[in-house]
């Protein structure tokens, strides 16, 4: 029996008439409705006509998260009166209940991202309702870019509805053709905001690290609401680790039941919370809480204001999680928790301050993560660049660039990005694409359980508790009867299952050819913009499921059996047997497996760390079962924010033919001749990346490698390494002051023109040089000579445009110091200046005098001597003639004889 009082208390009701008339006269519309209005549990059966008359469709809702969508599926139902599976169903990865008369269908984004690659068309279905679409995750985002490429190519009759309580409107508008905005005027109960701060200053989040001083501050703010108000209290705090934190520092509130909420909680803790409590409730969430849930009998929120992103490193091909500060987006989402049913009140643990410093909304996923699985989806879809897909952000190029190097080392596309049949192959296994490489290449080699063993205990981050070493993770996970194991299983069991399946459809093994496909749309052997021939229609059963262009455009050749690197069986094993066990045992096939998902991060123990393949030092933590092995394959790693090498997170012992196995692609045998350690260093070498495999030195180098070398010795120790005499120095100066002043023919003497002329200045004695040693007798000057303008006839002019020494007044020839090119520089005694009324020159530049005392200390410096005969020389006088006695210091120095010698001198 259809609930019609709850239904009619959901104020989202008012802006049906309103949506069904944008979707009947645009095709696509914009919902918003604040928290707790009905959209996500009326709209879609209103929409399927399964309430309030109106045609019968097909209605694909499309969740973030799987603890959304079995939630919403079953509230909808509930409204009904039906039990799950029959009107309402869902399906989430591992797990579907739908029946033959399901009309609204439930499912996670990344369950319909494989849907559409599958069938593009998404047969059947009339409308597609995108949920909780300000949350931005990269799978919800290109779904929604894929439906639009269907809408506008194949399907114009296909109705999409993005809806969310807190979003970009406009830009969703805007993405999806100037589609209308239906807002809903919800009835939203008023929510007090309480301001939380802590008592003294806490660190900011650093990376996953949360001050200890935050969270026992949420714990009491959580006791405090608890005193002071009634009802459920709602606590948002950025991971699993933190929930714990603060859970044990809840124990002793009497009556009070603390739950703890996150994308890895057991099924039952997930029902338990929403569904009425029979005591008072303390709940603690991450963000799986924010959107789409109704907590019942929450009345109050205490908001950390912290969330977890994703970031990459892209130079070192690390990625993790960190820390962040919550948008107000997501902040007005919280909030709106606490009056879903009545009037509440959130207690934000930050100042009103802060608040308006705080980001709009979350950063979009597509901006953050790792972009491998996109840019193999968008090469599947036929858009290798993603160039031609309508979202919101595009996704940045250096991340595009790093997956594209990703998937062409897996096989996964061609040297144009078009995605090959492994390419088409790996994306519907629905793992990410290394993984899914490691499953295809492993199951062979190890039998298809223990691949999918492995492969699903990677897929998911493992709990804490089941340690660093993958092998023994795995034995933890295969006895547990914990949340993890069971979902564990679940996942061992659709990878089996697709494996198998998609090695029916694909006999023969891995395919290493294109399977090229094009633009939904495309009609039959019409060209696509990356210039590709596309059909019509879905794919027949002999050539697999459907590619975007409705089917696959198949070309290419059998690699052989589906064995790691295209070999026919593991070099001098035999072929495994399909079933739990492997020749290689649980260890080392759990080390193959990671290797071969991982092949860059294969890493050799190393002066106490341990060096990767990529060029990456990582460490592992105190106390770990792994320490002492030579070799690693590191399945999870991270960069702590400040610290210079990784963090081995999850990782298994292998050996050194694993690591050749797995990494062979990065094996380099040959000779090396560089600069290291100061001098030419020239050897034979087999290295897998950075790590090398044994060494021996190369006697015959060859003149042309050790030259550049040496090029590379002078690019990053200097010129220094050459002789350079006293006159070699001023000469390099000399020539930087007239480049200065006076331009070409003079040649520019910094190093990097240096560099650039080498050939010209540098040899032959760089010819003949074969290390440090030789270069060490290279003369600088003579080589420099070279650089002068010989052709011209202005090398003749060096000495009178640049002299080295200049005469002064009292005969003496002075040396001209050039360090300072803007203004050379003459040290000389005052009393030989004398009679000089103006500065002397150089190339038209005055040079900066600096007069000295009799004992040579500076007593003046001017750059205009006769400005300091008229006005400074009387205090000099003043002030040197009584220390000096013995020297001449005449009134009226411009007229004055000048000398080198005493008054005693000057009379004999």
């Amino acid at each position: 029996m259809i609930r019609h009082d709850a239904l009619d208390a959901l104020p989202v009701r008012t802006a049906l008439p309103a949506l069904r008339e944008a979707l009947e006269g645009h095709g696509a519309a914009v919902l918003v409705a604040p928290p707790g209005t009905g959209k996500t549990t009326l709209v879609p059966p209103t929409l399927a006509g399964l309430l309030g008359g109106g045609p019968a469709r097909r209605v694909v809702v499309a969740e973030p998260r799987r603890i959304a969508a079995r939630a919403a599926a079953r509230r909808m139902a509930w409204l009904l009166g039906e039990k799950v599976g029959a009107s309402v169903g869902y399906t989430v990865r591992g797990e579907r209940v739908v029946g033959r008369h399901t009309r609204v269908e439930v499912v996670t984004t990344g369950v319909l991202l494989q849907r559409l690659q599958r069938d593009q068309e998404l047969s059947g279905v009339d409308v597609v309702v995108l949920d909780e679409v300000h949350e931005r995750h990269l799978d919800a985002d290109t779904v929604a870019a894929f439906l639009w490429d269907v809408r506008e190519a194949l399907r114009p009759e296909l109705r999409l509805v993005a809806a969310s309580a807190t979003t970009d409107a406009d830009g969703w508008a805007r993405l999806l053709g100037g589609a209308p905005v239906v807002a809903a005027e919800g009835v939203a109960h008023p929510v007090e905001v309480v301001w939380a701060p802590p008592g003294r200053p806490v660190r900011p989040p650093h990376g996953m690290r949360v001050d200890p001083a935050l969270l026992t501050h949420v714990a009491s703010v959580v006791r405090r609401a608890l005193a002071e108000r009634s009802g459920d209290v709602l606590c948002f705090l950025p991971g699993v680790g933190e929930i714990a934190r603060v859970a044990g520092q809840l124990d002793g509130l009497g009556d009070v039941e603390v739950l703890q909420v996150h994308g890895r909680a057991p099924a039952a803790v997930q029902d338990a919370v929403l569904s009425p409590g029979t005591r008072r409730r303390v709940v603690l969430s991450t963000a799986v809480a924010e959107s789409s849930l109704t907590v019942p009998g929450v009345r109050v929120v205490v908001d950390s204001g912290l969330a977890r992103e994703p970031r990459v490193d892209h130079a070192r091909g690390l990625s993790a999680l960190t820390t962040t500060r919550a948008s107000q987006a997501s902040g007005r989402q919280r909030s709106g928790r606490a009056g879903r049913e009545a009037p509440g009140v959130v207690y934000r643990c930050w100042t009103e301050a802060e608040d308006t410093r705080l980001p709009r909304f979350p950063a979009p996923e597509i901006q953050l993560a790792d972009l491998t699985a996109f840019a193999l989806q968008a090469a599947c879809w036929g858009d290798p660049d993603a160039s031609g897909l309508a979202l919101l952000d595009p996704p940045p190029a250096g991340a595009m660039a790093a997956a594209r190097t990703v998937l062409a080392a897996v096989g996964a596309v061609d040297a144009t990005g078009r995605a090959t049949e492994r390419g088409v192959r790996l994306a519907r296994l629905g793992v990410h694409p290394r993984l899914g490489r490691a499953l295809l290449d492993a199951a062979p080699v190890v039998g298809t359980e223990l691949a999918a063993e492995v492969v699903a205990l990677l897929s998911e981050e493992a709990p804490r508790e089941y340690g660093d070493d993958l092998a023994a993770a795995l034995r933890t996970a295969r006895r547990g009867n914990d949340a993890a194991a069971r979902r564990w299983q679940a996942e061992v069991r659709r990878l089996r299952t697709r494996l198998r399946g998609d090695a029916d459809a694909a006999p023969g093994g891995i395919t290493s050819g294109a399977a090229h496909v094009g633009r939904p749309g495309a009609a039959a052997g019409e060209t696509s913009p990356g210039g590709t021939a596309t059909h019509p229609g879905a794919a027949s059963a002999a050539n697999g499921p459907a590619s975007p262009s409705g089917a696959a455009a198949r070309s290419g050749r059998t690699a052989g059996a589906a064995t790691p690197s295209g070999a026919a069986a593991h070099p001098g094993r035999p072929g495994a047997a399909d079933g739990a066990g492997s020749f290689l045992g649980t260890d080392r096939a759990a080390g193959l497996v990671a290797a071969l998902a991982f092949p860059e991060r294969v890493a050799r123990a190393d002066a106490g760390t341990y060096l990767m393949v990529s060029g990456t030092r990582a460490e592992l933590g105190d106390g770990s079962a792994l320490r002492g092995a030579a070799w690693l394959a590191v399945a999870v790693a991270d960069r702590p924010v400040g610290k210079g090498h990784a963090r081995v997170r999850l990782a298994a012992e292998v050996d050194e033919g694993v690591a050749r196995l797995a990494a062979g692609a990065l094996r380099f045998e040959g000779r090396e001749v560089h600069w290291a350690d100061g001098d030419v260093v020239a050897r034979r070498v087999e290295r897998l990346g950075a790590v090398e495999l044994a060494v021996r030195p190369l006697r015959e180098a060859g003149a042309g490698p050790v030259r550049e070398a040496l090029l590379e010795g002078l690019r990053r120790e200097g010129f220094g390494l050459l002789r350079w005499s006293r006159d070699a120095d001023v000469l390099r100066q000399r020539l930087a002051f007239l480049r200065l002043h006076l331009g070409e023919p003079w040649p520019d003497v910094a190093d990097e023109a240096l560099h650039a002329r080498v050939d010209e200045w540098l040899e032959p004695e760089l010819g003949r040089a074969r290390r440090r040693a030789d270069l060490a007798r290279i003369d600088a000057g003579t080589a420099l000579a070279r650089l002068l303008p010989w052709a011209s006839g202005d090398a003749a002019r060096l000495d009178a445009l640049a002299p080295e020494r200049i005469t002064v007044p009292s005969g003496s020839a002075i040396r001209i110091d050039y360090a300072d090119p803007e203004r050379p520089v003459l040290a000389v005694k005052l009393q030989e200046m004398f009679g000089l009324e103006e500065s002397p020159r150089v190339a038209g530049v005055p040079l900066l005098v600096h007069l000295l005392s009799p004992a040579g200390r500076p007593a003046a410096v001017t750059a205009d001597l006769a400005s300091f005969w008229r006005d400074g020389y009387k205090g000099v006088r003043g002030e040197l003639r009584g220390r000096y006695p013995k020297h001449p210091w005449p009134e009226d120095p411009a007229s004055a004889e000048p000398t080198r010698h005493t008054n005693a001198r000057l009379r004999r």
